[in-house]
């Protein structure tokens, strides 16, 4: 067995055991959810219904009842749906990339980081079907050759290659987050009590036995696919940026950009997986897991990811300023002086300067300073979302097309109702599946486990 530094905190609290971790992990599933549970459950579920009666409202009456004009024909439907996929991004990456890198500190928050990634893709996906008004004709979206007519109909728009790279990106992540999970069905399924559970978690299991051949071949599928997804996150976010960049639109049209949008997305992701992170541990008890240590470890990341970001802004001002371009020139000047200037400088304080504190180990390591900060990072990145896309069009090349965007309520109710869904989908996710690795915990225990430890130093 790998022996560990002694000075390397543990990874798992108390003095738990191969049984106490299956009991722990299992609690949430087999017992009934607690207080705390049920006010965040009860708090996303009215958000939910709140947004779904917007959205119904919005496919009923048409995307008038949005706040856009003829200038500003993207604003937060496409901020929204920019800002969704950008979360989306840092599960697969969590897992795939820590797994490649053979991380321990992965185990406590890979399944909640997976999960997250498919809550947010399914969010993301809802607005490009919305935004087209007519959601009954999005199956033109769709590449079918030769059906409505001429050849390749449907390949006429570049929104197109964000179906395809979502699509690859939602289907490579489901899967990958539901072999991870295969091995913690089969120990639901051996402990469950009643029949219909029983049944229901041995479907799930497709027949997992345990046995050492079923483990070698687990392993293998997923290096196979933590391989897959780790260039996904980086071709899909790099696509979406794309949408703009390929425009000469001043503001967006600049070769930084599918840098710049990765780097953004796995900064806002790590920062939203923080933020759940921090609820999980207190809703469903799961402190000795998801440690203080773990939390120090995605501030470190995004330190890094916040001050790339910093750098791609700072970037994009001397491309403008060097280029010698007035419209590129002014495009950025409006940003940061013009109307919209709060959301410019909002955004420069929540992503640049707020994530530096992190620098101080006190803030770092404090879970209450690392839960503001996060949702602080998340609220800078819609910003980030909203300046690149309304700023730059809202002041066209004719002053006389010059119009500014207002959301209406319709606007702002589909944004919550998103956030209230993915947070419902979360909460039920953490009631019916194992929201840690419980298979993969027990494989770092005896390196990283608090007694154990102890046992080797003394």
């Amino acid at each position: 067995m790998h022996k560990e530094s002694a000075i390397r905190t543990p990874l798992i609290l108390d003095s738990k055991t191969y049984h106490q971790i299956t009991e722990d992990v299992c609690a949430p599933v087999e017992g009934k959810a607690n207080r705390l549970w049920y006010i965040a459950f009860a708090i996303s579920a009215i958000a939910a219904l709140w947004g779904l009666g917007c959205i119904t409202y919005t496919i009923g009456r048409g995307i008038g009842v949005w706040g856009l004009n003829t200038t500003v024909g993207w604003a937060w439907d496409i901020t929204n749906f920019v800002w969704w996929v950008g979360i989306g991004h840092a599960g697969t990456l969590i897992s795939a990339v820590l797994l490649l890198f053979r991380q321990k500190w992965r185990m406590a928050i890979n399944r909640s980081a997976e999960a997250m990634t498919i809550f947010a893709v399914i969010m993301a996906a809802l607005f490009p079907g919305i935004h087209m008004g007519r959601i009954w004709m999005a199956y033109w979206v769709f590449p079918l050759p030769n059906t409505f007519g001429s050849l390749w109909v449907n390949f006429n728009s570049p929104l197109l290659w964000d179906v395809f790279a979502i699509s690859t990106y939602f289907s490579v992540s489901l899967v990958f987050w539901y072999i991870g999970l295969i091995p913690d069905f089969a120990t639901i399924r051996d402990r469950a009590q009643r029949a219909i559970p029983k049944k229901i978690y041995s479907t799930l299991a497709f027949g997992w036995s345990g046995n050492a051949k079923a483990w070698i071949r687990f392993e293998e599928v997923s290096l196979v696919l933590a391989g897959l997804a780790t260039p996904l996150v980086f071709s899909v976010h790099s696509i979406v940026s794309m949408d703009f960049a390929t425009s000469v639109i001043p503001g967006w049209h600049t070769t930084i950009f599918p840098p710049y949008f990765v780097a953004g997305a796995i900064f806002s992701g790590f920062a939203m997986v923080q933020t759940l992170l921090l609820m999980v541990r207190k809703v469903v008890s799961l402190e000795a897991y998801i440690t203080p240590k773990h939390i120090e470890y995605m501030n470190i990341v995004i330190i890094i990811t916040g001050s790339m970001v910093g750098v791609a802004y700072l970037t994009e001002l001397f491309i403008a300023w060097y280029s010698g371009v007035e419209y590129e020139q002014y495009a950025f000047l409006n940003r940061a002086t013009g109307p919209y200037w709060w959301a410019y400088w909002s955004m420069m304080t929540c992503n640049v300067i707020t994530p530096q504190i992190f620098w101080f180990k006190k803030i770092r390591t404090s879970l209450m300073a690392s839960f503001i900060i996060s949702i602080f990072v998340n609220i800078g990145m819609w910003f980030e979302r909203f300046v690149i896309i309304v700023t730059s069009l809202h002041r066209d090349f004719i002053p006389s097309n010059w119009s500014m965007f207002h959301p209406t309520f319709v606007d702002i109710g589909i944004f919550i109702g998103t956030i209230g869904i993915f947070f419902t989908l979360f909460l039920l996710y953490s009631r019916t599946f194992p929201v840690l690795a419980l298979n993969e915990l027990k494989s770092i225990l005896k390196s990283s486990g608090n007694n154990y430890k102890s046992k080797q130093n003394h």
